[in-house]
């Protein structure tokens, strides 16, 4: 029986046994959810049994399993927005990944672009955006951590007359 404890127990089932769905990708790419219904998030547990997905798919196996069993952690999703890129004519641009804090300070993981690892420790957000960018070779033009991966509904300003 699997027992998990700390991210780093996550991040080895990570390591060992995810994969990379570019089928869903696409599927998920602003181009076809603006043409056909949305397919939905997978939850850790569909997750755990395919063991493939996509970055919100990771990310969201991640947050939930942690918050299941390291609260303290106080792990999020982290949203990026990168430059939009074709992939077979298809409009990508969001990525996701889960960050978490120990000792007061911020570490990442669930990267479906670097499965299995962890990094950090960083002081701040700001100074992993950078890096990040570096690593991808691609532009950031927003980013935000999250609680949920789901879209947030915006405020609206109520005016008196």
């Amino acid at each position: 029986m699997l027992i998990w404890k700390t991210p780093e127990d996550i991040n080895a089932w990570t390591a060992a046994n995810f994969s990379y769905d570019k089928a869903r990708a696409i599927r998920l790419s602003e181009t076809q959810r603006a043409k056909q219904a949305p397919l939905a998030i997978y939850t850790p547990s569909e997750f755990f049994d395919r063991k493939s997905g996509v970055c919100v798919d990771l990310a969201r196996f991640g947050v939930e399993t942690l918050k299941q069993i390291d609260p303290d952690s106080k792990p999020k999703y982290l949203m990026i927005e990168f430059e939009p890129i074709q992939i077979e004519e298809n409009t990508v641009r969001l990525h996701w990944l889960a960050s978490f804090k120990r000792n007061g300070q911020l570490y990442f993981f669930s990267d479906s672009k670097r499965p299995g690892q962890i990094v950090g420790p960083y002081g701040d957000i700001q100074t992993f955006i950078e890096q990040y960018q570096r690593y991808r070779g691609r532009a950031i033009v927003a980013y935000r951590e999250l609680p949920s991966f789901q879209k947030q509904q915006r405020a609206r300003a109520i005016t008196k007359a």
